[in-house]
């Protein structure tokens, strides 16, 4: 189901709590509400739709991989980057890395270590920021 963005700086400051199983939908609503925003948006985390646990979802070309309690094991290449988000108006800097390495739970909860690099580490850099209560 598409979910309403949050935009409140006060929800979105606060550290998700481990997802379980019982969270299974909120999965479906991410990637719907991904959907729905495609023209503006890369990823989101679940505390952009008001639910305040970790979970995130990131758009690879075709793909929207969701990323359950995941956790960067790994990084090398740091960078300067200019951000936007959908919770947020304007641009900000971050610091991101060009590869990381993350270790995480799959849509059918089956752990699962994946590395990306580039654009789509940053995506993932960004939304684990929303998972730990940062605000870029």
């Amino acid at each position: 189901m598409i979910k309403p963005v949050v935009h409140d700086p006060a929800a979105l400051t606060t550290v998700a709590a481990p997802a379980t199983r019982a969270d299974a939908q909120v999965i479906t609503d991410l990637r719907d509400t991904l959907a729905a925003h495609q023209a503006a948006c890369v990823g989101m985390a679940a505390n952009m739709i008001g639910v305040n646990k970790r979970i995130i979802i990131i758009q690879v070309g075709p793909l929207a991989i969701p990323l359950v309690n995941p956790e960067i094991t790994h990084q090398s290449g740091p960078y300067q980057a200019q951000e936007g988000c959908l919770s947020l108006t304007g641009e900000r800097s971050a610091t991101r890395y060009r590869d990381i390495r993350v270790r995480f739970l799959d849509q059918h909860f089956h752990p699962q270590q994946q590395a990306f690099s580039g654009f789509s580490a940053q995506i993932v850099q960004h939304e684990l920021d929303h998972c730990n209560g940062i605000l870029i």
